[in-house]
């Protein structure tokens, strides 16, 4: 037992040495204590990455295809009031999105950026259902939405009914004695006289009347009729026509659409909402005026607000192509611009990013980062040769990123600790003999004279 216990001990790799034998110097106490330091320092680097997930980070080929692209936007037009602003998307692939007015808000701000009135610009409006009544029977049962516009000078609130379901009119009616209806005129035609008030320019209609306004030439048949201003705007964008004069239109003057953009001037516009548009190269923007194509070409009615020119000085809140996702820099975020010439277009140019961030549970995000250049072009005062707003062009780029979060392993983070403290351990340890056996060398040659 004896033998076998004398060769194990023979195996030692660490012989001891008796304590009579210790030398102790103050640069070793040194390198102790500085070495101590540098593996705490290192062993709380190492644990902090540990309990941390690290992000690992890829670049590949994007071969997604037929998705679609969601743009958040929070804009601020200081000195362009909210009814003459519109928003329209397109793309290189054909589509179009005119006067968008889904999923869009509207702040009416005024001259201190202070919101005067908070509203849902059109359709996709809270969802109703009831039922259509033909002279107090049932006939109909519809599940659709419901638009709500702001107050019209002083007398009435019309209550817009979306085709193809016309919605819950008559409970709005009870509900909103001072308003008035617009229905649907394939509706009307479809189902006789209703014996409820529809629109007359904020009177009512007797019980079997009927009104249809004229679309000044721009109906497309002789069953179209165009009830209100918005009407009439729509028809002749419709047909590719700018409404160079509201005033001679009946249905905007007594409405006094001219009246409430005068009346609004000075005041600011907070836009805010989302797109959802192809996941191709294409372009979005905040411009005055109804947008319509004339010759192939995109063109806005501007004449009807009768200015020579338009402040688009704006400040982006927030532009954001997707979701949001940890670590993520919008570079237009707080961006404020200021315009110093009459009128102009300013123009961003954006390179889109398609990003996949995936975090540690496995949670995956599909969302994107850009970059981002731009560009302002000015108009001649008095001829706006350059349609005045505000552009976003953007393109994609065909190389996708990829994040991913990562926890170290236990073993991993314990194999960081061993060489961490062997290696400082061994490195001062080197240190303080060379230390050591120089001292003793340079004490030799002075001793024997032999040190100059």
């Amino acid at each position: 037992m004896d033998a076998i216990m004398n060769k194990i001990r023979s195996l030692d790799a660490y012989p001891k040495i008796n304590e009579d034998f210790y030398s102790r110097t103050f640069s070793g106490g040194v390198i102790t204590l500085v070495s101590s330091i540098v593996m705490l320092l290192l062993f709380f680097s190492e644990l902090r990455l540990y309990l941390n997930a690290v992000t690992e980070t890829k670049l590949l080929v994007d071969t997604s295809r037929g998705e679609t692209l969601r743009i958040n936007f929070d804009v601020t037009f200081p000195a362009l009031p909210c009814s003459i602003l519109s928003v329209d998307a397109m793309d290189i692939s054909g589509e179009q999105h005119l006067d968008v007015k889904h999923d869009i808000f509207k702040k009416r701000l005024d001259s201190q950026g202070n919101v005067i009135e908070s509203r849902q610009d059109g359709i996709g409006a809270p969802k109703v259902s009831g039922m259509i009544l033909l002279e107090g029977i049932a006939i109909e049962k519809i599940n659709c939405y419901i638009e709500i516009s702001s107050v019209f000078q002083e007398f009435f609130t019309l209550i817009r009914l979306d085709y193809p379901c016309p919605g819950s009119w008559e409970r709005m009616l009870r509900r909103n004695s001072d308003s008035v209806m617009s229905f649907s005129t394939h509706y009307c035609s479809s189902h006789g006289q209703i014996d409820k008030p529809l629109q007359r320019h904020g009177g009512r209609l007797e019980h079997n009347e009927t009104y249809c306004g004229s679309c000044y030439g721009a109906e497309s048949s002789d069953e179209d009729c165009c009830n209100n201003c918005e009407e009439v705007r729509e028809a002749y964008r419709k047909k590719g026509w700018a409404l160079s004069n509201p005033d001679l239109i009946d249905q905007c003057k007594r409405e006094g659409f001219l009246q409430r953009i005068k009346e609004e001037e000075g005041e600011g516009c907070n836009i805010y909402g989302f797109l959802e548009v192809n996941k191709v190269a294409g372009n979005f923007h905040f411009a005055p005026g109804k947008s319509f194509h004339q010759s192939g070409v995109h063109v806005h009615d501007i004449l009807a607000f009768q200015r020579d020119s338009f402040n688009i000085s704006h400040k982006i809140n927030k532009l954001a192509f997707g979701e949001h996702f940890p670590g993520v820099v919008n570079p237009l975020d707080g961006v404020r611009w200021t315009q110093e010439t009459p009128s102009g277009m300013y123009q961003y140019f954006i390179k889109v990013v398609p990003t996949v961030y995936t975090d540690v549970s496995g949670h995956t995000i599909q969302s994107n980062q850009f970059s981002v250049t731009e560009h302002f072009r000015s108009s001649e005062q008095g001829r706006l040769q350059t349609l005045p707003g505000v552009f976003f062009f953007y393109d994609l780029s065909p190389i996708k990123v990829t994040f991913t979060e990562e926890h170290v392993s236990f073993l991993h983070f314990l194999t960081n600790v061993c060489a961490i403290v062997g290696g400082v351990f061994t490195v001062s340890g080197i240190i303080d003999a060379f230390i050591y056996h120089g001292q003793r060398a340079i004490k030799k040659k002075i001793e024997i004279g032999k040190f100059s």
